[in-house]
């Protein structure tokens, strides 16, 4: 889990899926964002429950997940400790303690219930492995969203700029500031290639919250700001994109046996044949995983988009 700054919610908790061999380190890098982001939550102090309940659970916890478990097994698990409060002490739990999500037999969608393991890593983790954490963790970001600034990186990370100032020192030549637009300082990879300004950039579909729209402090490096309302919710949903040219110019939704794309600006037609041609390839990828995707958050069309154009695509 990363603490990820959302436009309109300052301080939410997003999962994201990493390499296994990135989990220890990154979690060492995060691990203390992401507990006060729980342990000092007013939903959890609220409940009298402690920083130190939480810390004593640990060991008990890894024990019990030595095999898979789901949360309600969980809570069930921990309600004779906590009682009432198990619901919450589960909720702080699983963002900050050493877990692992446990395949559940078949390919990953929203219908299917959490499982979790325990991890192996140690419930603390050394300020060395803090700072080496924060220093894998920056190289990767750079590596998937630079150029970026210390700030772009601390939106992404809720981290301080002591520790992000401290990795960028201890990164040394593997990090080198570039030229940039604004009067912030940009920093990438040493080793980075940047593409020529007009390479062409093929049309795709972004899926709900992310990271590209989200990895940077200021905003419209993709959003134009006259669709970012409609596009960014204001409880923080960040609707599944269409993308042309590197710039949001729409949505799309699970609709009709298909996908629903809605375009707010007359595209062209070599537009949309790159996003249709984008669209029947998810269509087929989702057939036996998740065929209405996203549905839960079918309310934002409810309520209507300045729909310049608009198509269903079937795979």
């Amino acid at each position: 889990m990363f603490s990820k700054d959302h436009p309109n919610e300052p301080r939410s908790v997003t999962l994201h899926v990493v390499h296994a061999e990135d989990y220890e380190p990154y979690r060492a890098a995060m691990l203390s964002t992401l507990r006060a982001s729980r342990i000092y939550d007013r939903r959890f102090t609220a409940t009298g429950l402690t920083p130190n309940d939480a810390d004593a659970l640990l060991p008990e916890l890894a024990g019990f997940l030595e095999r898979p478990r789901t949360g309600a097994q969980i809570e069930d698990e921990v309600t004779g400790r906590h009682g009432d409060h198990a619901h919450r002490m589960w909720w702080a739990l699983r963002t900050f303690a050493p877990l692992h999500h446990a395949p559940t037999g078949g390919p990953w969608s929203f219908t299917q219930p959490n499982s979790y393991r325990a991890s192996s890593a140690a419930p603390a983790a050394t300020p060395q492995e803090a700072d080496a954490g924060v220093q894998r963790l920056l190289l990767a970001y750079l590596r998937a969203f630079g150029p970026a600034s210390a700030q772009d990186f601390a939106r992404f990370t809720l981290l301080t700029r002591t520790a992000i100032t401290k990795a960028l020192h201890e990164l040394g030549d593997q990090v080198v500031r570039v030229p940039g637009p604004g009067v912030a300082a940009l920093f990438d990879l040493a080793d980075a290639t940047v593409p020529a300004d007009d390479t062409s950039a093929p049309p795709r579909l972004l899926p709900m919250w992310d990271s590209t729209l989200l990895a940077h402090a200021v905003p419209g490096r993709l959003m134009p700001p006259e669709y970012r309302p409609l596009v960014v919710r204001r409880n923080g949903d960040v609707l599944p994109c269409l993308l042309v040219d590197g710039q949001v110019v729409g949505v799309w939704r699970a609709a009709d046996g298909g996908l629903e794309l809605t375009a707010f600006r007359r595209l062209g037609k070599v537009a949309w044949q790159g996003l249709t041609e984008e669209a029947e390839k998810l269509s087929v990828l989702l057939t036996d995983r998740d065929p209405a995707v996203y549905r839960r958050y079918g309310h934002w069309w409810d309520k209507g988009f300045p729909d310049v154009e608009r198509t269903i695509v079937k795979g």
